[in-house]
């Protein structure tokens, strides 16, 4: 018998059934990120061709140099949601300040990304992605604020990310459960594939840049070195696995079972990755899976964000795995 046909708008829908006061506003947001990454993946899919890799010659607020595709896909999320009524403001891993909403009637939302990470490896054709958080605005009216941006992982009421390589697929949860959607090129829809993801409890891989090694922590290379040896009577060692895009690394860990961590070290005291933007929506994502995500010492869903850019360690992935490494930073890195 054939497999029912579930699209995301289906899908999404079908959600808000379950809360029966929803005007369908949260719905359609969703969906308004859903198009918005049709469209880059339609770019990234054929950006030889169209003159969008490459390097756009201006640097983000990170100091860290835009690629072309970095610069669209950044616009092609602004574009999308500025004008909706649905958001109040918005805040972008490549803009310096928020984005509030001001030239159209401002929402009861707060959208934050990273309209593509991993875009260093944009030129060498490997996987990137988009990652995404959605909070209730805190303001009372009019455009929204800084203090709308920063909010706690705890309050999130969705966050997804999109992958875009061998095929394009969104995965997101509202807190009920985390559902993949595979985009099928010849409709032009994310179709239902991967429903209900769970972290699989064995776990295969570990991904770290492991030639950091020499400025990490004793805690740290103690944990890694315990990954690579009989752990606790499990006679075999985790295969190591690393992208360099975080989204990729961590969406193999989701299905597959790992830990991905980027780990404070002696050149980056307070972590590389960015709170905001990246560690708290995968964090909210990893937990609903089953999953856990922490700076080492805490649950990255409790930090309270001081900064827009502020950047954290993150180790994230199965439960007992990330457990692990806070007991190893807790012993030896006091």
């Amino acid at each position: 018998m054939d497999k029912q046909i579930v699209t995301i708008e289906r899908h999404i829908v079908e959600q808000e059934r379950s809360y029966p006061g929803a005007t369908g506003v949260f719905s359609n947001l969703l969906y308004d990120v859903a198009l918005a990454a049709k469209i880059i993946a339609r770019e990234t899919t054929r950006a030889g061709l169209v003159n969008v890799l490459g390097r756009a010659g201006s640097v983000n607020i990170q100091g860290e140099e835009q690629m072309k595709l970095d610069v669209f896909a950044n616009e092609t999320i602004i574009r999308m949601n500025s004008f909706t009524g649905r958001l109040a403001v918005m805040a972008s891993e490549e803009n310096d300040d928020i984005i509030p909403i001001t030239d159209y009637e401002p929402g009861k939302y707060v959208l934050v990304f990273d309209p593509l990470d991993g875009s260093s490896n944009i030129d060498v054709n490997v996987s990137i992605g988009t990652i995404f958080g959605i909070y209730r605005r805190l303001s009372d009216a009019g455009p929204g604020t800084l203090a709308d941006c920063l909010q706690k992982g705890r309050d999130l009421v969705a966050a997804g990310y999109v992958i875009y390589g061998s095929s394009t697929m969104m995965v997101y949860t509202t807190g009920q459960g985390v559902h993949g959607f595979t985009l099928d090129p010849s409709l032009g829809e994310f179709l239902l594939s991967h429903p209900d993801i769970r972290v699989p409890s064995k776990p295969l891989y570990y991904s770290v840049n492991q030639g950091n090694e020499p400025y990490w922590s004793e805690g740290v290379r103690r944990f890694t070195h315990w990954l690579l040896g009989p752990r606790d009577g499990d006679g075999k060692p985790l295969s190591g696995r690393y992208i360099g895009s975080l989204v990729a690394d961590f969406h193999r860990n989701l299905l597959r079972g790992g830990i991905f961590y980027y780990p404070a070290d002696s050149k980056r005291p307070s972590g590389k990755l960015r709170l905001l933007y990246e560690a708290i929506p995968l964090a909210f994502i990893a937990e609903q899976a089953g999953g856990y995500a922490s700076d080492g010492r805490r649950n990255i869903l409790d930090i309270q964000p001081e900064t827009l850019h502020q950047r954290t360690p993150l180790f994230i992935g199965n439960r007992d795995l990330v457990e692990k490494a806070e007991e190893f930073i807790a012993q030896y890195d006091k």
